[in-house]
């Protein structure tokens, strides 16, 4: 990894934190005015948010900004939490404060005394309160009259390393690990400070830093060879109110205790855990807890003793509970082996089959991570029917900001329009206003925790996540999971602003290619819903037939006759039954199913006729030619933003887009030759015939 001073100090790397210089004016005066900055406390938290709002303010006016004393009259921007700094105490005297949570933060300007003051009731909310003020700098907005106060709307804002120890990342695009290398945890401490920083300013307050598919030599993680490095990335992580977590294998007992058996009722393998969570805390007292993968994709887990999941991750919420500490347990199951010829068994089932009868039967600090959708991170799918679906158990979202089936960061696709279409979708659990969003900040069945996590798609890459457009999903996903009433337009220009300026060609250039992404690469690859039409083993790439008729499950069917699962009640999977309500009556029926979902519910004839009037065979034809056409369109746009930005930042982005438009061709040609031979609807011209 290039860890020269010129690599961490470019453009791409210092990302929507670079701090860009305004020009001299109104703007520039007023900032300069307040230039100055007072904290009282002696808090390691605090000085680093004074650090990170000195930088800023010198990168945005061209001069230092010092550190001073407090003098009333002296105009400052003064840090602190409520009764500790007699500057945050003589601006904030009014009740509003006691509204203020944990993270949460008020931001106020008070003419008369010269002073803009961050307040907080913890050090954590004067890091969150900094980054939005530095955000409203580099945005040039008016601060003469700021009245901000602000808590998250989620309490667990998560981000999910999938990193090995080896160096690699299981569905990693932005290079190399930047925590581990050949077995050990490696130390560029200025990059996981920096990569630090910019979670934090977006909102984050979790990590887990190693895989989920955990290997041998990770599940040493938890055990005092590697433990007091483990405590040197906590140390960096919480200056800036990030929690660590890690990932560990349920068969750790067998793998690296020496025991027998993993079985969770065994009482040597819950006496095995206890004392390893007790070295954890020994070495990191704000662990924040254990994230686990069981009985998916070959991974070990309870079902080996015929226990199931309650039984093991209640094991282990017993061990973290004297500590404060959760368990994340994700609800990536599924435990079927499907022959080609059976149309029944579903994989999208097995979540809400394995987990929802067990509810009520976790401990109060576990919580249960669902995916957004019922199968893997899709262009498209439905929304999981297992949210909201169980009353008694603490549920989170699991997203994936790593574009795993969304090109891989070698194709823009920004995912917030995504991910807020989840949020917003109404599970009519208890009828109407039975949101997503509601389930998972835990106001809807008042749950003690929930929240949000994502895959991350972070790598030693100069611009951390290979494409630089990517990280308008990384910086989207923090400031949706501290709040999801932002809109994704919103989200997209306030990261333009930040990385690129204010140019307003610019700005609105990359704006519209961010909005309209999502729909062009759903266009050239897998409409309608039907998913999975991807090489099966790196995920990249048309390969019409690489899961179908596979051990993992079938996902489109296509024969001569037709095209698409029955996931219905009635002659199908039964999958629909999970859904509530009108949901449940939609999706069952092939008339009322909307469009994009066709197929991922119905097998239909290629002759079926969509809601908007095409068949289904025209529509795959129409959709892919007209999704490599707008990805050429994009490849166009960005290049009539020659000359507005660095040269090297302009250039990265054209080669992607010119890749992204000669495979978006690929995959028209590739799909369409395939349907159209399938379906039996062509003349040797390749010509419709009806």
């Amino acid at each position: 990894m290039n860890s020269s001073a010129s690599f961490h100090h470019s453009d791409a790397y210092r990302a929507w934190l670079g701090y860009r210089r305004i020009a001299p004016g109104e703007r520039y005066n007023q900032y300069e005015l307040y230039s100055s900055i007072v904290i009282s406390e002696q808090d390691d938290r605090i000085h680093a948010a004074a650090t990170e709002l000195s930088r800023g303010i010198e990168g945005l006016l061209g001069q230092p900004a010092p550190l001073s004393d407090y003098r009333n009259g002296d105009a400052c921007i003064a840090l602190g939490t409520f009764g500790h700094s007699a500057a945050i105490d003589e601006v904030f005297q009014d009740e509003a404060l006691a509204k203020i949570g944990p993270e949460g933060y008020v931001i106020r300007t008070n003419s008369t005394l010269r002073c803009i003051a961050i307040g907080a009731s913890s050090s954590a909310g004067i890091v969150y309160g900094v980054f939005h003020l530095l955000r409203l700098l580099a945005l040039g907005i008016d601060v003469e009259a700021l009245d901000i106060a602000e808590n998250p709307v989620n309490r667990l804002r998560m981000i999910n390393q999938w990193d090995n120890m080896d160096g690699s990342v299981e569905r990693g695009y932005a290079g190399r690990s930047i925590f581990f290398a050949d077995n050990r945890i490696t130390w560029d401490s200025e990059r996981i400070r920096d990569y630090a920083r910019l979670l934090a300013s977006s909102g984050v307050n979790a990590i887990s830093i190693n895989n989920v598919n955990v290997h041998r030599v990770e599940s040493k993680l938890v055990t005092t060879q590697f433990l007091p490095d483990v405590a040197k990335l906590a140390d960096i992580f919480r200056l800036y109110g990030i929690r660590l977590f890690l990932s560990v294998n349920y068969a750790s007992p067998l793998e690296v205790g020496g025991l027998s058996t993993a079985d969770p009722l065994d009482t040597t393998v819950r006496e095995w855990w206890r004392t390893q969570v007790a070295e954890v805390y020994a070495a990191i007292p704000d662990f924040g807890g254990l994230l686990v993968k069981a009985d998916s994709e070959n991974r070990p887990g309870p079902f080996t003793y015929g226990r199931d999941h309650a039984d093991g991750s209640n094991m282990l919420a017993e061990a973290l509970k004297p500590y404060g500490g959760v368990v994340i347990w994700r609800c990536f199951v599924y435990n079927c082996k499907q022959d080609w010829r059976d149309r029944k068994t579903d994989r999208a089932r097995a979540a809400y089959d394995h987990f929802k009868p067990l509810d009520g039967k976790f401990m109060d600090n576990v919580i249960l991570q669902v995916k957004n959708g019922p199968i893997d991170f899709q262009v498209r799918e439905p929304v999981s029917p297992l949210f909201g679906a169980m009353e008694a158990t603490n549920q989170m979202i699991e997203f994936q900001i790593t574009q795993e089936y969304t090109g891989q960061q070698r194709h823009v696709c920004y995912l917030v329009p995504q991910w807020k279409e989840v949020l917003e979708f109404d599970t009519l659990i208890k009828g109407d206003g039975s949101s997503v969003k509601r389930v998972v900040d835990g106001s809807f069945h008042g749950n003690a925790h929930s929240g949000f996590a994502a895959v991350s798609n972070i790598g030693d890459d100069e611009n951390w996540t290979g494409h630089l457009l990517a990280q308008a999903n990384l910086y989207g996903y923090g400031r949706l999971a501290w709040n999801p009433e932002l809109s994704a337009e919103a989200i997209a220009e306030e990261w333009i602003r930040l990385s690129f300026g204010g140019d307003e060609q610019l700005v609105h250039t990359i704006r519209d290619i961010l909005m309209s992404s999502w729909g062009i690469y759903e266009s050239y690859t897998a409409p309608l819903g039907i998913g999975f039409m991807v090489n099966p083993d790196h995920h990249y790439g048309p390969n019409v037939d690489g899961y179908e008729y596979s051990m993992w499950g079938t996902y489109h069917f296509a024969d001569c006759h037709g095209i698409g699962v029955d996931r219905t009640k009635a002659t199908g999977t039964g999958y629909t039954a999970q859904y509530a309500g009108a949901n449940m009556e939609q999706y069952d029926s092939p008339a009322n199913c909307p469009d994009e979902l066709l197929l991922f519910f119905h097998h239909v004839p290629y002759t079926h006729r969509l809601q908007s009037g095409k068949t289904v065979i025209q529509s795959i034809y129409d959709t892919h030619f007209e999704g490599a056409e707008r990805a050429e369109g994009l490849k166009a746009s960005w290049e009539l933003l020659e000359g507005k930005m660095d040269r090297e930042l302009h250039r990265q982005v054209a080669d992607r887009l010119a890749e992204q438009a000669t495979h978006a061709r690929e995959w028209r040609d590739q799909i369409n030759t395939y349907f159209y031979r399938k379906s039996g609807i062509v003349d040797q011209a390749g010509r419709l015939i009806y």
